[in-house]
């Protein structure tokens, strides 16, 4: 039986990152993949500056467009902000070429990809966990859970549901071109076309990703199709030539039971390190699987020190922000009157210091609360 140091479960842009970082450190690791690739990835494929000036590789081949500037609407444009930056604010790409030159640049390290076999159990042992695929059994004293929102080793390994889950439609759809060619200007995000979401507009090579998500906790029923049909009359769009809708889940919030259970270690979204405000998940998926791969190079191979390691560098940096961001999402979409009432006054400060953190030169100011209680009082006297 095959033994590795590491057995990486998922072969998106968190799980082949953590190979690539991991083989680049002279750890034997294997990819556990149950499609064959590359494979097609519901999701609507805007890869923000931030995660793209971290890239150890040039990505441009996986990129369908660049978008030096974004539009952002509030309320069917009553509200229209847009933000313009020298650099590339969101890069349009579509997941299967994407995640698999992230793989390609893995494998040239020497990492091993098992394609189309899907983990069925694991057994755990002193040093080494023996994982079943469906034709395979290998051996490995680490595991990486990468295998997303549902993430099916996070259950093997005992882990409870504790994430926020949003629902999200995408569609893939063929526009005629006088549409296309109006659309395709600029990547477009409109809040609040879904209640306590927003829709948006992602111009590819020949096709638009347009979709629509709800990203908080509501009470409230929400009929994602309808709201689909009404943004696209929001669009403007009459006419769709040809449509592939794909729904899916985003946890927006990170789990609260932690991120290591026994061997295995949880990264992206089966993590739950989504940006909560935005639910834009591939910058802080290939950030996370980074950090467990220099955790576990770091630690010498020891578990325990690994585990230590891995929490300490996620409380550096990344839980805080998500933290900070799961409070700005509720005053964000759950107190709509105050935050337009924010926006009117300060709407384009606001779009500006977000496209900052797009671009990776600013994070949440961790004092946003005592900051909109002092706009408050200007904006009432």
């Amino acid at each position: 039986m095959k033994t590795y140091d590491i057995a990486i479960i998922g072969s998106g842009p968190s799980g082949a990152s953590a190979a690539f970082e991991a083989a680049k450190k002279g750890l034997s690791s294997i990819i556990i993949e149950k499609e064959q690739l590359p494979r097609y990835k519901t999701c609507g494929g805007g890869f923000v500056y931030r995660g793209r000036r971290n890239m150890p590789f040039d990505v441009s081949k996986s990129v369908e467009r660049e978008f030096f500037d974004v539009d952002i609407r509030f309320d069917a444009k009553k509200l229209a902000l847009n933000t313009v930056r020298k650099k590339p604010i969101i890069s349009m790409i579509m997941r299967d070429e994407f995640d698999y030159l992230i793989v390609q640049k893995a494998e040239e390290l020497g990492v091993k990809v098992l394609q189309g076999e899907k983990l069925l159990a694991l057994d755990f042992q002193n040093d080494f966990t023996t994982l079943t695929t469906t034709n395979k059994q290998i051996q490995a004293k680490f595991i990486i859970a990468a295998d997303g929102a549902l993430s099916p080793t996070a259950k093997l390994a005992g882990w409870e549901e504790s994430r926020l889950m949003c629902p999200a439609l995408e569609y893939e759809i063929k526009v005629p071109d006088k549409d296309f060619e109006r659309l395709s200007k600029s990547a477009r995000f409109d809040i609040d076309v879904v209640p306590f979401g927003y829709g948006w507009s992602f111009p590819k090579k020949n096709h638009l990703s347009v979709g629509v998500g709800n990203f908080t906790k509501s009470t409230k029923k929400i009929n994602l199709k309808e709201n689909y049909r009404d943004y696209l009359k929001i669009l403007g769009i009459e006419t769709v030539l040809k449509e592939e809708a794909h729904g899916f889940i985003i946890p927006i919030s990170p789990r609260k039971d932690g991120f290591v259970k026994q061997n295995v270690f949880l990264i992206g979204d089966a993590a739950g390190f989504a940006d909560p405000l935005t639910a834009e998940g591939i910058s802080n998926a290939i950030y996370s699987g980074k950090l467990v791969a220099e955790a576990i190079s770091e630690s010498n191979l020891s578990l325990n020190e690994a585990n230590k390691l891995y929490n300490n560098k996620l409380n550096d940096k990344l839980l805080p922000e998500l933290e900070l961001g799961v409070k700005l999402a509720a005053l964000f979409y759950e107190n709509r009157t105050l935050r337009n009432l924010l926006l009117k006054k300060y709407g384009q400060r606001a779009a500006e210091y977000m496209t900052d953190i797009f671009m990776g030169d600013r994070t949440y100011p961790h004092n946003f609360k005592e900051k909109v209680k002092q706009k408050l009082k200007v904006s009432l006297f």
